[in-house]
């Protein structure tokens, strides 16, 4: 059984669906998918990609928004059940660490983490290239942007939800000029969020199968387990076609998240229904939040659809993490510490 640990809490009202009788499935969809569709604001086309916590007595959630002159923004949301979302028409208004504007001329991808007594964004942002941003709110008022991570190109930004041996972790997708033609995950540590070293590499793209074969990147916060740190993570392939990307997981050693434990061999998600597989850019499941219940073992996956939708999954944490682990799969370049 796993154990949930201090960085894992209670949501009793997390958002939730059994899986049908008849549906196997580790990983299964919400029946009311997409959670939000097309023009969900006068500024913005299509909100897709995007982040979600529990806050006050409900949620509050950060959202890629594209406008409709095709440029993203990150807007702020709040929700009662995580399901029916009501997000701001203005994006969020970012200053620097002296009071001063600070706006990303476009931000997207973001995810969520609540470390300690404040709220961390991380995004991609301009910065003479696709970079990381990095942000921090305590009140979801004031919005402050720290020092950008790294230098350019980079995606795929997640932090870890505690430090581990006094440092801060992030986990990156490391790419070139080009769409991220480089695939691999790598971490890196900080004691102030400044300074950034200890680079590893985590995990390699490709496998036996596919469906990773040409990048992989960090989905969610990693859950804290008994286990190791649950990763969820998207995995994609080329086609005839264009590109595909699924969803999988791995399992990373507790005290050093460069270790890989345990990896799927197969995705668990991939496009299937309509709002997967037709819309901006087709055949996309792009996972960036999961909201884990501590009490109950329920874990809701918030994910892309197609870039245009934003949508949910559910699992159980026990049933996942055993999956993983009977159908594991390493990569070369999975051993950890590769420096």
């Amino acid at each position: 059984m796993t154990q949930n640990t201090n960085t894992n809490h209670a949501i009793p009202n997390i958002p939730w669906q059994e899986r049908t009788q008849n549906d196997s499935s580790i990983v299964w969809r919400h029946e009311g998918n997409p959670i939000i569709n097309w023009n969900p604001t006068p500024k913005a086309a299509r909100i897709y990609n995007s982040a979600v916590l529990p806050y006050e007595d409900g949620f509050i959630g950060i959202f890629r928004a594209d406008h409709k002159n095709g440029r993203a923004h990150i807007h702020m949301g709040r929700s009662k059940d995580g399901l029916a979302w009501e997000v701001e028409n203005e994006e969020i208004q970012w200053v620097d660490e002296q009071g001063q504007p600070y706006q990303p001329g476009y931000a997207y991808d973001p995810r969520l983490v609540k470390i300690e007594d404040a709220y961390y964004m991380v995004w991609c942002t301009d910065f003479n290239g696709a970079a990381l941003g990095l942000g921090k709110t305590t009140d979801f008022k004031t919005f402050v942007r720290l020092e950008n991570p790294f230098i350019p190109f980079n995606r795929n930004g997640v932090l870890f939800p505690r430090k581990v041996d006094g440092n801060y972790l992030l986990l990156s997708r490391p790419s070139d000029s080009g769409h991220t033609p480089f695939g691999d995950i790598f971490v890196s540590e900080s004691p102030d969020l400044v300074y950034w070293g200890k680079h590893r590499k985590v995990m390699s793209k490709g496998g036996e199968g596919w469906w990773q074969g040409v990048k992989i990147g960090a989905g969610p916060t990693p859950i804290e387990t008994a286990e190791g740190w649950l990763l969820l993570y998207h995995g994609v392939s080329t086609t005839c076609n264009g590109f595909v990307y699924s969803m999988g997981a791995a399992i990373l050693d507790l005290e050093d998240p460069s270790k890989v434990l345990y990896r799927t061999h197969d995705y668990l998600l991939t496009p299937e229904k309509s709002y997967e597989t037709t819309g901006f850019v087709p055949n996309v499941i792009f996972p960036c939040a999961a909201l884990h219940d501590a009490a109950t073992g329920r874990i809701a996956i918030y994910y892309g659809a197609a870039d245009t939708y934003l949508s949910v999954a559910y699992t159980k944490i026990d049933e996942l993490i055993a999956h993983i682990k009977n159908n594991s799969e390493l990569v070369a370049g999975d051993a950890g510490s590769i420096r």
